[in-house]
């Protein structure tokens, strides 16, 4: 191997003609099939009279890669009929034919951690299950640290492994070379092993799937491309390939590198924001001492490479951080046929393999593998139905853990179809969490470039993408920044983090990345403090703002199905309200004003926007006279938060904006400076007295003059999302996408006084919270405010920290600030009571006010406080702490 890394050519011309001729990867070893065929439905390539594909059916999948095959296996397990898939070229032939073969539980989010944990073990069954070789071998893996800032995140994920019941242990760099005799430890400051990771043959697991699938009547066809999907009122009515027709209730676009391309071909059109990549890995000969099958997997994230066994030698790949995108304008398999080695490119990941593997130097090289991989704009998958055609699903865009991740999504995308919603949350996965503005080949494209190398970058708590940015921008920003606004991005929309003063370091703030308190601590906390003492002021323009409108009661009618709270409000009056779905979960929290008696204004979160509008549609019926409209982009939204904000108001309207006369929770169209039709809230979705203001955007800019000159006197300044965390945070508010979700009901969260069961109109969810509260909850949010926790010395909680109550394991945090107020970090989260035989424990008051509970922050507990309304007395006692120590101290003097 020591020539491949000579001179900038990457390898010589003989020794590359030497590579060359050996291409091959997992179909050319000798008695490795590439492709295998199901017995029954599954025509053969070159067949003179392939099999006729069938008119209709009830579902179709297109893609034969092993997420379709996955999907396919669960559907009909869960008893599905007439289910028939289709791929273009061969079954498997695409990017699993490529893929490394490693199934690996190391992932970012928890979900997917379980998802790969469920591939594992189907994986491992499926030989049992279908006579077919998998190539499963149970190898463990090892993820490397090279500094302490890594280490920590590697402690912080095994915390989090453990609540979700998967073995894991930190472990020293010692224990590393006992477990794999090639790595080289000396510059590691410990690893994560991983016992249960597996590899295994991708081609032979997706022929098993097939076989399993086919075995339950699922049709397979080869040779067969999608056209384009045919739909009509909005939902799938079939599917036009190059061999026919075929009707359908359903379609799954599996499609891979090709899914984009295959969504612009319905005939309406469907958004699935994905790019593909080229990613290599490097195949040696065996070793002089072959390396066992059995060997552990090495990922060394900083050195961005990975490492398994592979036919007594060893396959290597990364993640770059020059990544070569590709465009695939078409969907021809032959474009992965035909991708090239690139040595030249590879090199840098070679130079770090010899370096953490010094005894490869004198290996010989099998070959380099060019296989392409699909990403998308967050690194997470695509999954589920898609906003705009009803009975449209997708499953793709893996971002290089198809393999890992194949098993537990085609076993959630299954349920899902099933039952309505699948047993894990995976909103973090939705495809609803994206727009069409996600869907410009320009803004993939460079988003891709980011995201590849991102998979083994270090990632901070509140790291923020830098590409595809000020794609969505309020009227103010060009005002905010220059006044230090630093920036990050949600939903495509850039919102203001927090503002630096003059004079501060701008670049040493933007550079700063820890796990332990951040460079911004004290600018938060003067934000914090002037919007409980004066009056800040945070533009909130992202938000979702919908208008419903109807001649007649329909829109007060659709609100009160949906709703669990009372809609049939006076004129002017705003009610929060959770718009559930059939299990009591939120699909939406949201804030909804009556603007006139037929028409109301709903403020939902800034990720929101897809999905509620979706939700809304899906209930609307077919009436002319109901119209919803997205107004999201009509409104600026200033919120005005502090006691002084009052009199700021009331000098530029001339109307009085005390409590007697401007009450909670209410809104009026008022005139602000010279804008007329301002909406005025009395809310300020921090639990802080003040006001949000809805301004058309052409007054967007005047308003805010106004506000900050008006301001001025009363000490005015802007404040960002930041200091809004921790206000909502100390004030126990929940926020939905990270303490609430569609598995969460109002009765988890304390929430009950918003949910009106007398109400005339049966709102979704209704029997079963009924159910809920006769039968009492398994699970409850609280609030834990951390103590013995040193602020400058010790890690700092961000959330899905693991909570222990009494030494046992019961919850896991959703959200965590600091407060600046109880000088104390605050967590919010879920505790549940360990569960009896054949029953969910029931949760009391008392099992909450009498545990001792800690908080787990990367292996390291501290001992927390929980309560299940905020701490406004401690607020009190904190304050009076304050004063009789200022007091003893002046008499002391």
């Amino acid at each position: 191997m020591r020539c491949c890394v000579r001179g900038s050519g990457a390898l010589s011309p003989a020794l590359l003609r030497q590579v060359l001729s050996n291409a091959s990867c997992w179909g050319a070893v000798p008695g490795r099939r590439v492709l295998w065929f199901s017995p029954r439905h599954l025509g053969t390539v070159g067949e003179p009279h392939p099999t006729p594909l069938p008119s209709q059916a009830r579902v179709v999948i297109c893609g034969g890669g092993i997420v379709g095959t996955s999907v396919a296996y669960h559907l009909a397990k869960l008893g599905w009929t007439e289910i028939v898939l289709l791929e273009q070229g061969r079954l498997g032939a695409g990017t699993t034919r490529l893929c490394a073969g490693i199934v690996s539980v190391a992932k970012p989010i928890s979900i997917e951690s379980k998802m790969a944990d469920y591939s594992n073990a189907l994986y491992e069954r499926l030989e049992e299950e279908t006579g077919v070789k998998t190539g499963y071998v149970k190898t463990g893996s090892l993820c490397l640290a090279q500094n302490q800032d890594r280490f920590l995140s590697l402690k912080r994920l095994a915390s989090r492994l453990k609540v979700i019941g998967i073995s894991c242990n930190v472990i020293k760099p010692k224990e590393v070379a006992k477990l794999h005799p090639l790595v080289n430890i000396h510059d590691l400051a410990g690893a994560l092993h991983l016992p249960g990771d597996a590899v295994v043959s991708p081609p032979d697991v997706n022929h098993a799937l097939a076989v399993a699938a086919a075995s339950h009547g699922v049709q397979i066809h080869e040779r067969t491309a999608v056209n384009h999907v045919l739909v009509e009122k909005g939902r799938v009515t079939g599917v036009e390939t190059d061999r026919g027709s075929i009707e359908c209730e359903y379609f799954i676009n599996c499609a891979g590198q090709w899914a984009y391309e295959l969504g612009q071909a319905s005939e309406v059109k469907v958004s699935v924001p994905l790019h593909g990549c080229e990613h290599f890995y490097l195949l040696t000969k065996p070793l002089q001492q072959p390396l066992p099958a059995n060997t552990p997997v090495v990922m060394d994230m900083d050195g961005r490479i990975y490492v398994r066994a592979w036919q007594g030698g060893i396959l290597s790949g990364g993640f770059e951080k020059n990544p070569k995108p590709i465009f695939t304008e078409g969907r021809n398999q032959l474009e992965i046929q035909n991708m090239q080695e690139d040595w030249d490119h590879f090199e840098p990941m070679l130079s770090a393999l010899l370096r953490r593997m010094p005894a490869l130097e004198s290996c010989e090289i099998h070959q380099l593998v060019n296989c392409p991989e699909s990403f998308t704009p967050d690194m997470r998958c695509l999954m589920g139905e898609t906003p705009s055609v009803s009975g449209y699903f997708v499953l793709a865009g893996m971002n290089s853990s198809g393999l890992s991740f194949a098993g537990g999504a085609g076993k959630y995308l299954a349920e899902w179809m099933t039952y309505g919603y699948p047993s894990g949350n995976v909103w973090p996965l939705e495809i609803k969490r994206f727009g069409n503005l996600q869907s410009s080949r320009t803004f993939l494209r460079h988003r891709v470039m980011e995201v590849m190398p991102l998979l083994y970058e270090l990632k901070v708590p509140r790291w923020d993408f830098q590409t595809g940015r000020q794609l969505r921008t309020s009227p103010l920003y060009d005002r905010l920044d220059t006044q230090g606004a630093r920036w990050m991005e949600k939903h495509g929309f850039e919102r203001a983090k927090y503002f630096v003063p003059a004079g501060k370091d701008l670049l040493s703030l933007d550079q700063s990345k820890t796990f332990y308190k951040p460079d911004w601590f004290d600018i938060v906390g003067s934000e914090v403090k002037c919007c409980k003492e004066a009056v800040c002021v945070i533009d909130m323009s992202s938000f979702t703002k919908f208008e419903l409108s109807s001649t007649g009661d329909q829109a007060l009618e659709l609100l009160q199905h949906l709703c669990a709270n009372d809609l049939d409000v006076p004129v002017g009056h705003i009610v929060h309200t959770g718009m559930l779905n059939e299990r009591g979960g939120y699909e939406n929290d949201c804030s909804v004003v009556r603007i006139s008696k037929n028409s109301f204004f709903i403020i939902s979160p800034t990720d929101q926007q897809v999905h509620c509008w979706a939700w809304i549609k899906k209930h609307m019926p077919n009436d002319p006279h109901l119209h919803l409209e997205d107004v999201s982009w009509k409104y600026t939204a200033l919120n005005l938060i502090g006691p002084r904000a009052m009199d700021v108001l009331s000098e530029l309207s001339y109307v009085s904006m005390t409590p007697e006369h401007f009450p909670s929770l209410f809104c009026k169209e008022m005139s602000v400076g010279y804008a007329n039709g301002i909406r005025v809230m009395s809310m300020t979705h921090t639990g802080e007295p003040g006001f949000m203001l809805y301004v058309p955007i052409e007054y967007a800019l005047h308003v805010y003059n106004e506000v900050m000159s008006v301001g001025q006197k009363y000490g005015i300044r802007n404040a960002g999302y930041y200091a809004l965390r921790s206000l909502r945070i100390e004030k126990f508010f929940a926020f939905w996408g990270q303490d609430l979700d569609t598995f969460t009901t109002p009765l988890e969260c304390g929430r009950e006084f918003r949910v009106k069961f007398d109400k005339d109109t049966n709102f979704i969810g209704r029997e079963a919270l009924l159910q809920q509260r006769q039968e009492g909850v398994s699970r409850r949010f609280i609030m834990l405010v951390l103590e013995d926790h040193d602020t400058e010395l010790d890690l700092w909680p961000w959330w899905g920290e693991p909570v222990y109550r009494n030494g046992e394991l019961v919850g896991v945090t959703t959200s965590s600030a600091y407060s600046y107020t109880l000088e104390r970090h605050v967590c919010l989260g879920f505790v549940s009571p360990p569960s009896q035989p054949g029953a969910p424990g029931i949760i009391t008051p008392d099992f909450i006010n009498r545990g001792d509970y800690e908080v787990d922050i990367a292996g390291q507990r501290y001992p927390a406080k929980a309560k299940l309304y905020p701490f406004s007395s401690l607020f009190t006692q904190q304050r009076r702490r304050k004063d009789d120590m200022e007091l003893s101290n002046f008499q002391g003097k």
